[in-house]
């Protein structure tokens, strides 16, 4: 019997798309349209929506959620302070004031807040709290409280009993043996990084199965990879690079060697890292990039 198709999805980014000086919305309809892409991973950043203690703006969000709705899409949305994309814990300034007990109430009515907004639209099919939730060495303002997250897990699931809540690991090995234990967990792939020069991950497909087939057995959760790379990562930010150094970390060729890499874990849903890049640079007539893409996943 075959092997059913792989699942692929994109994640979006508001921020990234002002780095870019694109539109959200263009590049939400692009994917839907052009690259045929049905699932989406949202960012609801904290720093964004709520700006001004108490007062909140959802109204950007709600444009992607309504676009992705009228399209038949389906959404995975993040929660909480920790959401992809620099500088990974997105803590609005109001809240740097506060004691570390009154912050973190903030951050539970904050999460509420944005649970009780989306919880009734049917295009919502997930939830994902706090993005690689205890990883220590990336990112800025790091806030790494075990007994916190386990309060937001019981908070949402709480909130909302009825939908799955992703969780994504913290490294690129291991199995999670702590609680909270999500329903459903989340690997990162990379292969071609850059800290003082590039570096091809060793990584193979049989460490992937081998984690997703542990916590299978240990906890009876499925897996996924909710970010494979599929954009640059080089020495500076991706709009500051040359062509030429963008391609020393993302090509068609390496794409296709992380697809394949991705393919090979035998986890069916992939959610691909590199949207926003992918519309900047058809902006820049570079069609290469997308029409790859287009191509890998059709």
């Amino acid at each position: 019997m075959p092997m059913p198709s792989n699942v692929f999805g994109a994640s979006l980014s508001i921020k990234q798309c002002r780095n870019f000086a694109i539109s959200d919305i263009e590049v939400l309809l692009f994917a839907i349209k052009q690259l045929k892409i049905k699932h989406f991973r949202l960012m609801s950043y904290w720093d964004e929506i709520e700006t001004s203690e108490g007062v909140y703006n959802f109204s950007w969000l709600d444009a992607q959620v309504r676009t992705i709705a009228k399209h038949h899409g389906t959404i995975t949305m993040c929660l909480g302070v920790r959401q992809p994309r620099w500088p990974e814990s997105h803590w609005p300034e109001w809240t740097h004031s506060l004691t570390k007990q009154n912050r973190n109430q903030a951050l539970c009515d904050f999460i509420t807040a944005t649970v009780n907004r989306y919880r009734h639209h049917i295009s919502i099919v997930s939830w994902q709290l706090e993005n690689e939730a205890l990883l220590k060495n990336f990112g800025e303002a790091g806030d790494y409280d075990r007994s916190r997250l386990r309060q937001e897990f019981s908070l949402v699931k709480q909130l909302d009993p009825s939908r799955p809540i992703i969780m994504t690991t913290s490294t690129s090995w291991g199995i999670p043996m702590r609680k909270p234990i999500p329903d459903i967990i989340g690997f990162s792939l990379y292969r071609v990084t850059f800290n003082r020069g590039y570096r091809t991950s060793i990584y193979q497909p049989w460490v992937f199965k081998l984690r997703s087939f542990m916590i299978n057995m240990i906890w009876g959760r499925s897996c996924f990879i909710h970010e494979l790379q599929a954009e640059p990562w080089g020495p500076k930010n991706i709009w500051e690079m040359s062509t030429k150094e963008q391609s020393k970390s993302m090509s068609t060729d390496i794409l296709k060697a992380n697809l394949k890499v991705a393919k090979d874990t035998n986890l069916k849903q992939i959610d691909l890292w590199g949207l926003e890049w992918w519309y900047w640079c058809k902006q820049q007539k570079r069609d290469e990039v997308w029409q790859s893409v287009k191509k890998l996943i059709k």
